[in-house]
């Protein structure tokens, strides 16, 4: 490990995590979900997702802003859309994701909407969770624009993920696509670290292509495989309206859920099953030349959670150092990276 980097065990991340977020102001509770977010992204191996992420809050532009306990502007049996009280959405998310977990095992079926949220957070986290309590999961999250439609120079877009978790014998299986061809929160991290962007991923602020992380941020990010990224990514940020982007002034983020219990259609047990025998036969694809083998979506993110829990988790010193200087702030105190 090189001096620039710092190793920490998972209880160390975590005591980090949730001491930065008593920092800048979380309840315990609140600094515990939040903390569970990023370290699970750490994990998958997404860093620029993982404890980086906690620095990105208190830069927000809403962070500042006065916060309340969500509630629901609209609800039914099946169906509830949220005012998400201007929390963090790896708050908000989560909470409207225990809903569609409940509403869903209780009626079969459901659908969430999220509105007056921000920085949702990994998806894949919340479709696991509604996957891992046995139903099938949808998700959709449309944010402020950072994206410039095909063709475009300007940035009209968020880099809208789409995500799905179902069950399946051997455990749940997850996608979380963004439909931009670079996450906006792993721009950040690379701009905080002085990095350079792939080729290929951005234009600056006169529409020419760029792969410094500053200028793309002044510029935007382009969708993924041309149109068809933008397609998706527009009905993306259509779903944003149907979760309540639009009811306030100048919102563009809106989260929707839907979950469903697989025996609307099969019984749990044989879709799992069934789902399982899939993922086998598609493993069992012979490889091309160079390949070791056929790898599923989620499947890198589960094996690489699998192995650093005991491995722990390297991050960057000066994410640290910013980290600690948060933590100092609150009732929790430094956490030693030696221990």
């Amino acid at each position: 490990m090189t001096s620039d980097r710092v190793r920490l065990s998972v209880e160390q991340a975590r005591a980090l995590g949730e001491s930065a977020l008593r920092g800048i102001g979380f309840d315990a509770e609140e600094a515990r979900i939040v903390a569970d977010h990023v370290i699970d992204a750490a994990l998958c191996g997404y860093e620029y997702s993982g404890l980086a992420k906690i620095l990105n809050i208190p830069e927000h532009r809403r962070f500042s802003l006065p916060r309340r306990p969500m509630c629901a502007l609209y609800e039914t049996d099946v169906s509830t859309l949220y005012d998400g009280g201007n929390n963090v959405g790896m708050l908000a998310i989560y909470n409207a994701t225990r809903t569609a977990i409940d509403k869903a095992a209780a009626r079969g079926f459901s659908l969430i909407g999220v509105t007056n949220s921000w920085m949702s957070g990994r998806s894949a986290y919340f479709v696991e969770m509604i996957a891992r309590a046995g139903l099938v999961g949808i998700h959709t999250a449309s944010s402020s624009p950072v994206v410039a439609p095909l063709g475009g120079t300007r940035p009209i877009l968020g880099t809208n993920p789409i995500a799905f978790g179902l069950p399946t014998a051997d455990g749940p299986i997850s996608l979380d696509m963004g439909t931009s061809a670079f996450m906006f929160t792993e721009l950040q991290l690379r701009e905080r670290l002085g990095q350079s962007l792939p080729e290929g991923v951005a234009i600056d602020r006169d529409g020419r292509p760029t792969r410094d992380a500053a200028a793309a941020r002044q510029g935007a990010l382009l969708p993924f495989g041309g149109h068809k990224g933008f397609g998706l990514g527009l009905i993306v940020q259509m779903f944003g309206v149907l979760g309540g982007s639009a009811l306030l002034p100048n919102s563009y983020d809106g989260y929707i859920f839907i979950a469903f219990k697989p025996d609307l259609l099969l019984p749990l047990d044989d879709f799992k099953r069934q789902a399982s025998e899939l993922i086998a036969r598609v493993k069992a694809v012979p490889c091309a030349p160079g390949v070791d083998e056929i790898r599923i979506p989620s499947e890198r993110a589960t094996r690489t959670r699998q192995r650093l829990i005991c491995e722990g988790l390297e991050i960057d010193r000066l994410v640290f150092e910013a980290l600690t200087d948060l933590a100092r702030k609150g009732p929790l105190g430094r956490v030693d990276p030696s221990g």
